[in-house]
């Protein structure tokens, strides 16, 4: 029977197969197997279970099933929408123009074109994760631009973007808007206007290994890979057809309540929303609190560790996900946050599946303030005292800095929480000179800042990966 472990919220990371997809792969094996590009009659059955499959979900999107391809993933099919499309209007220029929070397949797509002597333009978001319509547009529209890129909707925060109305404008000058529906499509659909756009099966309960790859009619698309004629020349070798019959099943059936199990699943995460900073001292929610994904949610916590908080809170039976990156093998933190000027350390994102309960959802609210109080309390280094120095070693004070706060050599997030144990100790008006060499600081200190209402007045490199930066206290 399809159940979906009590406590999973990490839907946006995927689902389990719906047990009507592994009925449809199940019942397509027999049949499927074959390759359909081929004339036997075997290849024939074949080619008549994908076709099916193509027009059920073109009819679920009101799109042409020619416009339809099936590929290996949701990730492939971001790297060929957008490749593709830089290659189908190579001669219009090399530039593509992409917001700072796509998906990480777009940024590879994206290096991957500069290492070839291709443009990059990336725009930046505000702090909701919102990409400024007009600035899109200004840098979209200019001479030598070939595509450009907006997601839907974001992964991590649940921010909408205005992807029909900035369709609209870019088609006007000819330059195609390539969407990242993967999430938008569960409870949304077809981005408006969007020359070509993608999905992921695995977030609609389908299998691993389907991404949905959309080319509207009249868009100059072109492999950029070697000349293949399987799925209308976009994906090379032949599909896999019980999988993609799968994809399809699980689709049409998580389309048919969309509308419904958007309006449920976007009360519950009002709620959570409006409970969370009052559940959770030093907390913050991110996104926007209107447009955006009915299903998920991400707040951030000061002076804790994300992943400490997902192990904390996995070990009591709730499954979630952290956007920050700043652990022992990768002090990389999310570009998504990063961009929007949030917390890279001590981020949790909830993203909700159909069959939660509200129960589940009350038993984890009990639980997640717990949890966190005892990651504080268990910090690394959380009740050491960061050297507070005023001696050789340390940059001369600049405009009467009264104290030097040395956080070298301390991970995110150690260095703002040595700047919040010393701030009380300083006048009104006065400043803080921070040392600190965690490539996560920048991005955590001015968020902190912020926060807690406090002035950042810049930063200094010092050299050997040191940054010195200078806080003044308001209040």
């Amino acid at each position: 029977m399809y159940r979906i472990p009590a406590g999973y919220f990490d839907a946006a990371a995927g689902l389990p197969l719906h047990p009507i997809a592994a009925e449809a792969m199940l019942a397509a094996s027999d049949d499927g197997w074959a390759d359909p590009s081929r004339l036997t009659s075997a290849s024939r059955r074949s080619a008549t279970l994908l076709e099916a499959a193509r027009e059920s979900v073109a009819d679920n999107l009101r799109v042409r099933p020619d416009e339809v391809s099936f590929v290996p993933s949701g990730a492939h099919a971001l790297v060929l929408a957008v490749l593709g499309s830089l290659a189908g209007r190579s001669r219009a220029g090399t530039r593509l123009v992409h917001s700072a929070v796509e998906h990480s397949a777009v940024f590879k797509a994206a290096d991957w074109h500069m290492s070839r002597g291709g443009d990059v333009n990336v725009i930046g978001v505000d702090p909701l994760g919102r990409v400024g319509a007009a600035e899109f547009v200004q840098a979209a529209v200019k001479p030598g631009v070939a595509a450009a890129v907006l997601q839907a909707a974001n992964h991590e925060v649940g921010t909408r973007q205005p992807v029909g109305e900035l369709a609209a404008e870019l088609a006007e000058h000819g330059v195609p808007l390539v969407v990242d529906a993967s999430h938008d499509l569960l409870f949304g659909s077809a981005p408006d206007g969007a020359a070509v756009f993608t999905g992921d099966a695995r977030l609609w309960g389908g299998p691993a290994g389907v991404g949905l790859l959309v080319v509207r009619r009249g868009t100059r698309w072109r492999s950029p890979f070697p000349a293949d004629e399987g799925e209308y020349g976009r994906s090379p070798g032949p599909p896999n057809v019980p999988a993609i019959v799968g994809a399809a099943a699980a689709f049409r059936a998580l389309r048919a309540d969309r509308i419904a199990a958007g309006k449920r699943l976007s009360g519950l995460i009002r709620s959570i929303r409006a409970r969370i900073e009052d559940l959770v001292a030093d907390s913050v929610v991110l996104g926007d609190p209107e447009d955006r994904l009915p299903h998920i949610v991400t707040f951030s916590c000061l002076y804790v560790d994300g992943e400490a908080i997902l192990t904390g809170l996995d070990r009591r039976g709730f499954a979630v996900s952290s956007g920050s990156s700043c652990t022992s093998d990768t002090l990389t933190p999310s570009h998504v946050l990063v961009a929007m000027g949030a917390l890279t350390s001590g981020n949790v994102r909830i993203s909700l599946h159909r069959d939660v309960t509200t129960d589940e959802l009350e038993s984890f609210l009990t639980v997640l303030p717990e949890v966190v109080a005892g990651v504080r309390a268990q910090l690394p280094g959380a009740q050491s005292t960061s050297r507070v120095v005023r001696d050789s070693d340390s940059p001369p004070p600049a405009n009467g800095v009264p104290r030097v706060v040395d956080s070298r050599g301390r991970r995110c997030p150690l260095p703002i929480l040595d700047l919040a144990r010393v701030m009380p100790s300083i006048e009104v008006s006065a400043e803080i000179l921070v040392l600190a060499d965690d490539p996560a600081a920048a991005a955590d200190i001015a968020a902190w800042c912020r926060m807690r209402g406090q002035e950042l007045l810049g930063a200094s490199g010092m050299g050997e990966g040191v940054t010195a930066y200078r806080v003044r206290r308001l209040h």
